[in-house]
């Protein structure tokens, strides 16, 4: 009978392993490239609106005039940033986005305020789009109220992080039918609403005239209030840029043409449920989403309402997926360039960046707790990143196009005017909801800066202190070789033992084979040393007293008196151990071992060594 193991099980799981040959295999089309990069900004209709109408909304007091000037402004400013990204992906086809933009001709802190701006944006694209989602379902059936967080969190891990761990191709395989099937159904509640307005004369809902008027700043101030809650919309637009790298050839080309279709189809959706929001008059609920409503009124709550909100909870959980597809690809970019763990820019079994998929998921589950599944809270801290992003890499791109001779002043024009815009987009994102949890970010990003340099710096000197020259080898190698001690920690003499033993002489003799015993009780140490004797005359050993049970602190307190007696000796500790068949059988035995290595190697200059015994079940039939 085969034994289940944990490989076994990862392969039950993710599926087989995939050569590193394999990876054009995993490359995307254009029309699955769209909606696994573009599910995060075409879905944030379900929340875009929405966030804009709950500001033009006060009591005795409704602003809607307004609405049509903010969706046309987003749209413009989502046309706008749609083209800048379509040159950073001409400019740089491998991936990276603003950050390599950044890195390349702004310098390290932009390109690290950059990657920090993505990061904080990834991570809460996630962990917005996972409690929309969820908001949308319980929409439809409010008894799961009370199960929100554990269904956010049953999203992250058991849905979206799993899937992702299996690949890229079997994320767009899961993924791309139920994008386009909420596509096509949002644009056909859009036409039918529209149809019902111009063909069929389904008159508009007039809402209740304002009975006072409000001070010219505090009007400004809501409506640049609404303009930053609508601008959430466009979190998403920079993915196909960071994640460019995915594309089939020619890449740059397919990318341009995806980003151009999901700026096309954002822009429809936009303004027509934009439209239909004032048309029928709908207001935002307390525990229905606005476009749930618009929904219902124009399809009424039949099987195409309840078809329709399952789709907008599945594309809304799969924009989190955006994240998924972008963030693990930047991570393993700012690893390569030493700024983050190195583990992260290792592909996985299945081709894909598990540690960062892993890391992302985490970081989002932390999120969904820590605000409680609220897309409002949450929301607020959700557009700074994006927006500063979007500013580095007009900038960036204005220095690149100042470098060209002859200089396209065209696309120079179109880059600067972008980066004023966007970086006005984030002053007023900042000043509008600073008191709202804005302010979050302003710490978060420095604080995440200085993770990466402090990384980045770790690097550097670990690099220089391993650097090694022909002049230091042959110093080394021409040192003269001293007495060479060993020091073998034994509990009981077993076959553990005698393997590391017999390990010791072939590096040196019985005379500088040192045995230790930790003796917890005096009469047991006793024992051990008259077996060591009666077993092995030949070679000493020392049982050294515990009486305060402990077994590490009194072994290193020797191997530290012995290290100064002998000062220029080389000395080797061999621990010996024995290693079980199986995962679980392991849990049973105390890591003692594993303990001692950790901490010899980061307290001494000794050699460590692990001798294994690999012990196996005699009645296990060998296949």
């Amino acid at each position: 009978m085969r034994k289940f193991t944990f490989s076994s099980f990862s392969q039950l799981l993710l599926g087989r392993p995939l050569k590193s040959t394999e990876l054009s295999h995993e490359r995307l089309p254009k029309w699955k490239a769209l909606p696994i990069f573009s599910s995060d900004a075409l879905s944030s209709i379900g929340y875009g609106p929405e966030q804009i109408a709950l500001v033009l909304v006060l009591p005795g007091l409704i602003l809607y005039d307004y609405f049509p000037w903010i969706i046309a402004a987003i749209v413009a400013l989502l046309f706008i940033i749609t083209i800048s990204y379509a040159q950073v992906i001409k400019v740089h086809p491998q991936g990276g986005g603003a950050y390599s933009i950044a890195k390349e001709y702004l310098g390290e802190y932009p390109a690290l305020l950059a990657a920090a701006s993505l990061c904080a944006d990834y991570v809460l694209t996630v962990a917005v789009s996972v409690s929309s989602g969820t908001a949308a379902l319980i929409s439809a059936w409010p008894e799961l109220i009370p199960y929100q967080i554990s269904i956010d969190l049953f999203a992250v891990f058991a849905i979206l992080m799993l899937i992702n761990l299996r690949g890229l191709r079997e994320a767009s395989n899961a993924f791309v039918w139920p994008t386009y099937a909420f596509l096509i159904t949002a644009l056909m509640i859009a036409g039918s609403g529209i149809y019902q307005i111009f063909v069929l004369g389904r008159p508009p809902v007039i809402l209740p005239q304002a009975t006072t008027m409000l001070p010219p700043g505090t009007l400004c101030f809501l409506l640049l209030l609404a303009f930053a809650n609508g601008c959430s919309s466009m979190t998403g637009v920079e993915a196909i840029a960071n994640g460019a790298g995915a594309f089939r050839e020619p890449v740059a080309q397919n990318a341009k043409r995806t980003i151009a279709v999901m700026a096309i189809i954002l822009s429809t959706l936009l303004i027509s449920t934009g439209f239909l929001i004032v048309h029928f008059g709908l207001l935002p609920s307390a525990d229905r989403t606005l476009l749930s409503l618009l929904a219902e009124t124009v399809w009424g709550r039949g099987t195409g309402y309840f078809i329709f909100q399952l789709l907008t909870m599945v594309i809304l959980y799969l924009a989190a997926n955006t994240a998924y597809n972008g963030l693990p690809p930047l991570m393993s970019i700012l690893a390569q360039d030493g700024y983050l763990p190195r583990y992260l820019a290792q592909r996985g079994s299945r081709l894909s960046f598990a540690n960062g998929i892993v890391l992302l998921s985490l970081c989002a589950g932390g999120l969904i707790v820590a605000f409680h599944g609220s897309v409002e809270h949450l929301i607020s801290l959700y557009a700074v990143g994006v927006f500063l992003s979007f500013t580095l890499a007009q900038a960036g791109l204005c220095v690149h196009w100042l470098r060209q001779q002859p200089r396209p002043y065209g696309r120079l024009l179109l880059n600067g005017f972008g980066a004023l815009v966007t970086a006005a987009v984030v002053g007023i994102i900042l000043v509008t909801k600073f008191i709202h949890g804005a302010w979050i970010i302003l710490i978060f990003l420095p604080i995440l800066m200085r993770i990466f340099k402090a990384i980045h710096t770790h690097y550097e000197k670990v690099r220089e202190a391993l650097t090694l020259s022909s002049e230091e080898l042959t110093n080394i190698l021409a040192q003269p070789v001293n007495e060479h001690h060993v020091l073998l920690p034994v509990a009981s003499p077993t076959r553990a033992v005698a393997r590391a033993l017999r390990y010791a002489r072939d590096i040196t003799d019985d005379a500088h084979i040192h045995a230790l015993h930790i003796a917890i009780d005096a009469e047991a140490g006793e024992r051990v040393r008259q077996k060591w004797h009666r077993l092995l005359p030949e070679i000493s050993i020392e049982v050294i007293p515990s009486p305060y049970r402990d077994f590490s602190e009194p072994l290193l307190d020797y191997i530290k008196a012995f290290r100064d007696r002998h000062p220029d000796a080389s000395i080797a500790v061999l621990i010996p151990e024995f290693e079980v068949g199986s995962g679980w059988e392991r849990l049973l035995h105390n890591q003692q071992g594993l303990q001692l290595r950790w901490q010899l190697l980061n307290r001494f200059d000794v050699i460590v060594t692990t001798v294994p015994l690999l012990l196996t079940d005699p009645h296990e039939k060998k296949e």
